[in-house]
């Protein structure tokens, strides 16, 4: 099974991704049975923020997560630009740890770069750290300059991951990113990595040379795309499924390995990077 080590714990490759959950009402109970099925079946990392429905995705993770151990979960939390600053940081992370019904954290990222200087926000998030209130922070869609600046500060060093858009149609971050996060031992967190679904646009799951290969497989189109996203070393992917079926399928891609020419052709179908882009977001 391929794992992801962050900071000394060590957690499946593949998570469960909440971003759109919680923003609907009638489907709540079916959006609470995935996440506690994708547990069930072996995901340890659910991953939200406080964008997301405006809390209420922590609400929902929150009482999905009830019925389980938390010792046996790894949760991660975003904090949002506005309030990543020394005088507002705490009460949001007070007010997301009451939605989730926690009193820690595993992971706290902050969500994008906004307008508070970025030492503020990493001074104030080590505090936290101290405080026992999150056991670990990251950042999220950082590019690698932004990287560099980070770890030039003197706590930057201690990132714990950085999460950016990753998926097999956009390998961006591969030219820059994860070779630095790479060499300086920093995990990656992989959002959207089977592209939402293909509604952007990147024609993945049609794709003969991805179809043949989950006809090999005998597997869906979306475990190999998952399958190929957790391929590269200490890369967690946080998939988002409402399906029970799509979510426990998700899940047991951990054990599924790509064989070297399965890589190659889809390198030639989606090629690496050869020159710096602009940071994919969504």
């Amino acid at each position: 099974m391929k794992e992801v080590t962050f900071g000394g714990t060590t957690v499946p490759a593949i998570g469960i991704g909440t971003w759109h959950m919680g923003d609907q009402p009638d489907h709540r109970d079916t959006e609470i049975a995935a996440i506690q099925a994708g547990i069930q079946a072996g995901a340890r990392v659910v991953d939200t923020a406080e964008m997301y429905g405006s809390g209420r995705s922590e609400d929902l993770v929150g009482e999905a997560l009830m019925p389980f151990k938390r010792e046996n979960l790894f949760l991660i939390s975003k904090v949002l630009p506005e309030n990543a600053s020394h005088d507002r940081m705490q009460a949001s992370l007070k007010a997301s740890l009451k939605r989730l019904r926690t009193d820690y954290l595993d992971l706290y990222l902050y969500h994008w770069r906004g307008h508070v200087p970025l030492a503020e926000t990493i001074t104030e998030l080590q505090r936290l750290q101290e405080t026992g209130l999150i056991r670990r922070w990251g950042v999220s869609n950082f590019d690698s300059a932004d990287l560099q600046e980070l770890w030039a500060l003197p706590e930057g060093s201690k990132v714990a991951a950085n999460e950016d858009l990753y998926h097999l149609g956009s390998r961006g971050v591969e030219y820059a990113v994860l070779p630095w996060q790479q060499v300086h031992d920093v995990p990656f967190i992989a959002y959207s990595p089977i592209a939402q679904g293909d509604t952007h646009g990147h024609q993945l799951a049609s794709n003969p040379v991805v179809k043949k290969i989950a006809a090999a497989h005998q597997v869906g189109i979306y475990e190999i795309l998952l399958a190929w996203v957790i391929s590269h070393d200490q890369v967690l992917a946080i998939p988002q499924t409402s399906s029970v079926d799509h979510m426990r399928a998700n899940i047991a891609s951990t054990q599924l390995t790509l064989r070297a020419d399965e890589l190659t052709a889809l390198d030639h179908q989606f090629p690496k990077p050869t020159t710096a882009t602009p940071l994919d977001i969504l």
